[in-house]
């Protein structure tokens, strides 16, 4: 995982009003609530008075309550109230609670995993996405790391195998290229995927033309990843990370083909089995790789058609740099 960057961790319509729930992110037991303004709270699930879950307890206002003791915490992580010791009593500066800062948009709730500071980048997202899409979504975890699964839509010659009854006919196995273009923190990707007639030869990416449509793929660090299927058509994903063997995959498709209300809505949600299956073919086969957690340096003996991984790798290694962090 990089540090200092923003997170997807859950989607909106998980964190109900009144309730706090837990769940383990970025290798982390993290409780999340929302304040009675309805803004979302994000904090360790660990009372540091005795060790207690707090996702356990309950909201009290804009606090929330240890099951325990009755000890609680606002929404900054500060301890206000230590009721064995009274209302009128100071309370003792140790007790606070790490607290991550939390934001919404988009229908889903961000965390920054790393240094507080006074101004925050932009959230990810892609801006184009708001332009007038009806969506459908759904979750699906993953027993491996994120990189993994955010490699699997990196990589355009697995298509004709792991799809071949799906998006993947044609049996177009010879993959030209792919023309990549990277800047500081995105990966765009063009596909040119081919049939084999016996006397091709796959062409580098060098030796292609400079791509006149828009990419095909695009990833944004840390983990946010979109397909323009058309101009019409998107599918988006977030790859969030549980722990270092487990993912959670939000994943939305997106259309504006069709503007008929309640119509459109009913025929963006019919795209929801279609990507299921789709998931689960590549489920099946990136579950069986080894080591779970990518890397530059793991072993693998890759090809020119790999060079969307390469830069993948390349890129999240020099971003891990740059927080001081240990790269694979």
């Amino acid at each position: 995982m990089i540090k200092n960057q923003w997170y997807v961790v859950l989607r909106s319509s998980e964190l109900k009003q009144g309730k706090p729930i837990g769940v383990t992110r970025m290798g982390e037991k993290m409780v999340f609530w929302r304040d009675s303004s309805g803004k979302p709270v994000c904090q360790v699930d660990f009372c540091p008075h005795r060790g207690v879950m707090l996702s356990l307890g309950a909201l009290k206002g804009d606090n929330i309550q240890c099951p325990f003791h009755g000890f609680e915490y606002d929404s900054t992580g500060r301890c206000t109230l230590v009721p064995a010791n009274g209302v009128a009593a100071l309370v003792p500066q140790a007790l606070k609670v790490v607290t991550y800062t939390a934001r919404e948009a988009h229908g889903y709730i961000y965390i920054w995993w790393g240094e507080p500071r006074q101004t925050y980048p932009g959230l990810p997202w892609f801006d184009e996405l708001d332009e007038g899409f009806s969506t459908a979504e759904f979750s699906d975890h993953w027993k491996v790391d994120y990189s993994r699964a955010i490699e699997n839509q990196l990589d355009p010659f697995h298509l004709p195998y792991v799809h071949k009854t799906t998006i993947g006919r044609g049996n177009r196995t010879i993959c030209n290229g792919p023309y990549t273009v990277t800047d500081e923190d995105s990966l765009q990707i063009w596909v040119f995927n081919q049939s084999d007639d016996g006397k091709s030869v796959a062409r580098r990416a060098s030796e292609l033309s400079k791509p006149e449509r828009p990419p095909f793929l695009v990833f944004q660090f840390p983990h946010l990843w979109m397909n323009r299927i058309t101009d019409d058509i998107r599918l988006s994903v977030f790859f969030t990370p549980v722990d270092d063997e487990n993912c959670i995959l939000y994943v939305r498709s997106h259309q504006r083909f069709l503007k008929v209300p309640i119509l459109r809505n009913l025929v963006t949600w019919f795209f929801n089995p279609a990507n299921r299956v789709i998931v689960n073919q590549d489920k099946r086969v990136v579950l069986s790789q080894r080591p779970v957690k990518s890397g530059l340096r793991i072993g693998e003996k890759l090809i020119p058609a790999d060079n969307p991984i390469i830069e993948y790798r390349s890129m999240r290694e020099k971003l891990q740099k740059a927080t001081g962090q240990k790269t694979d």
